[in-house]
């Protein structure tokens, strides 16, 4: 049975507040839009790391949302519900640092993740069907990332 996150079960896990992204997962439409831009103030406060830190932060990242987003996944009875974000927000921040510094950089970038992953191109949602739980998860959004930063450096090439 699926169960829908509220704030009692935000606060009752530290697992449960990673994965639904600090509370932005509770958020009723789109939560996924709201838990990427959760990404930006994250990437204000950690941009100026040398990159070694910062890349090493999101290892570590991505490596806490595999068992956040599990263990929440299995207590919402959703491996991957819709109120799991943490998944959006570490691959948001691997996107940001290939877009242009500026307001329109970071526009692109979040329009083009948000396509990625929601449309799902092949490998993503073959990928998606087939590999479960927390690294599930986490996959999909990182293959997001991935298209998002190749159409980022294309554009940034033309420009």
């Amino acid at each position: 049975m699926t169960t829908s996150p509220d704030r009692a079960f935000l606060f009752a896990h530290p697992a449960h507040f990673i994965a639904l992204g600090f509370g932005a997962g509770l958020v009723s439409k789109a939560p996924g839009t709201f838990g990427t831009l959760v990404a930006l103030p994250l990437y204000a406060l950690t941009a100026g790391l040398p990159a070694i830190a910062y890349w090493g932060l999101l290892l570590l990242g991505g490596l806490l949302g595999v068992w956040a987003c599990d263990r929440t996944g299995r207590a919402l009875g959703a491996p991957d519900h819709g109120g799991i974000v943490w998944d959006e927000i570490v691959a948001f921040l691997i996107v940001l640092p290939f877009a242009p510094a500026t307001w329109w950089g970071d526009l692109a970038a979040f329009a083009l993740f948000r396509l990625f992953d929601i449309w799902k191109p092949f490998p993503i949602g073959w990928l998606d069907a087939r590999v479960k739980g927390g690294f599930g998860v986490m996959l999909d959004d990182v293959l997001a990332a991935g298209y998002a930063i190749v159409c980022l450096m294309g554009v940034t090439a033309w420009m």
